[in-house]
């Protein structure tokens, strides 16, 4: 092959391509990277559940440029035009991919082996795709839990991603397309709650589960109450959360404040520093969090809710982290594993106030999984697309504005209960003490 033919390669694109907007976003980041590209082959869908398909050559100065123009343009779905097998290579070393590794997006991939074309399990970004000569299974793989012999894609040959697909609907939009456009404080909020909820019930309706990723912002902005209606409802199956967000928690259980301010006055209290740090102490001398709410030391809260309802939670550690309470994962690999292991029965995540943890959340869903981040910084939620996770959507609000407003629509019986205790009747407890 002449050095100018290495420097050009045929992708190609198939579905709903100039609904879903993918078209435009291929021929931008050709562009962008000043590669040349020629519309080889373009074929238009003519009614709206018909799917397109367009040949774009690409030609780069160099051989190196365009290796890497066509990974990130399978990020976007465009795979090269050819019919080969995917290249495996051995791991060589554990924890240590081999050189060349093709470098997964999380949407839907298959690779071909033996000329078979095998969907690659539980699609996640950032790892590598593993192929078990036994069972005939490919699977995505993070980079530590590679294992001296495994056999590993190498390169984008035999590989190809699938799209995300958005055809148009005889009524000209649905719930969660309407919130995909470009993040704005601006869209109409109502419409915005009544989006999510939609999206909760379905996703309950389909018998998978609902992923909170949440932040100690939950109980700084008095969502405390709202947050445990939607618990009781059944709208929070699993919750990945940090030691703040528990901690904060418990403290305005067992001292009416957080970090110290007061939840009923919002001034801060005497001593009210120590108070996170005494709450850690409660909870490590009953043992658990849940020996913390058997033996009545814990009487309320988000975390009190979480065990009374059978919610599955992960506490992962960090380096800023006081005590950490019994049950915090310290070990930050352990906690990610922890995570990934629960996101196969995802079918719907909310992410509230809480960038890091939303990132790391993010990195591991499917592209299929509905997300939405809430926050009230607009960079915060569009960090999520920026790193990848195509399928997030993004709501600028006070977090406690949207739970209540959440609350109201999917559990308006339970957003009138107060809870075991109210805030005052906490209050008044820590000062006796």
């Amino acid at each position: 092959m002449e050095s100018g033919e290495d420097r050009s390669e045929i992708v190609e694109l198939r579905g709903h391509v100039l609904d879903s907007g993918l078209l435009t976003q291929v021929l931008d980041e050709i562009m962008e990277r000043g590669a040349d590209y020629e519309l080889s082959r373009f074929d238009v869908g003519k009614r709206k559940e018909d799917t397109s398909y367009v040949a774009i050559r690409v030609e780069t100065g160099e051989a190196s440029e365009l290796t890497a123009l066509v990974e990130r343009l399978q990020s976007y779905g465009a795979n090269p035009a050819t019919d080969e097998d995917a290249t495996l290579r051995p791991v060589e070393a554990a924890g240590v991919f081999p050189d060349g590794f093709y470098s997964t997006t999380n949407l839907p991939t298959r690779i071909r082996v033996a000329g078979r074309w095998i969907d690659v399990d539980h699609p996640e970004m950032d790892c590598g795709i593993a192929y078990d000569q036994q069972t005939g299974r490919a699977r995505t793989i993070p980079m530590d839990d590679v294992c001296v012999g495994m056999q590993l894609v190498c390169g984008v040959g035999g590989v190809k991603v699938l799209p995300r697909q958005r055809p148009r609907s005889a009524s000209g939009d649905s719930g969660f397309e309407f919130m995909s456009s470009v993040i704005s404080s601006e869209k109409p909020q109502a419409l915005l709650v009544e989006r999510v909820a939609e999206g909760m019930r379905e996703c309950k309706a389909a018998g998978r589960k609902v992923l909170w990723v949440a932040g100690p912002a939950l109980v700084h902005t008095g969502s405390v109450q709202p947050t445990c209606a939607l618990i009781r409802a059944g709208y929070m199956d699993i919750l990945f959360a940090g030691n703040a967000l528990a901690t904060h928690d418990i403290e305005g259980n067992l001292f009416g404040t957080s970090l110290g301010v007061s939840l009923s006055h919002g001034i801060p209290t005497e001593h009210g520093h120590e108070h996170h740090v005494r709450a850690i102490n409660r909870i490590r001398g009953s043992g658990s969090i849940e020996a913390a709410v058997a033996d009545g030391t814990l009487t309320g809260g988000i975390m009190w809710h979480v065990v009374k309802h059978g919610v599955d939670y992960v506490l992962a550690g960090s380096v800023r982290d006081d005590g950490p309470l019994p049950g915090v994962i310290r070990d930050v690999i352990a906690a990610q594993g922890e995570m990934r292991r629960r996101i196969p029965e995802v079918g719907f995540a909310l992410m509230v106030a809480t960038l890091l943890h939303s990132i790391a959340t993010g990195n591991m869903l499917p592209a299929h999984v509905p997300l939405v981040t809430v926050d009230i910084n607009p960079a915060s939620v569009t960090k999520l697309v920026d790193r990848g996770s195509v399928q997030s959507i993004g709501i600028v609000t006070d977090v406690g504005l949207f739970l209540k407003e959440l609350a109201a629509r999917l559990a308006p019986d339970e957003l009138d209960k107060v809870g075991p205790e109210p805030v005052e009747e906490i209050a008044r407890r820590a000062r006796a003490r």
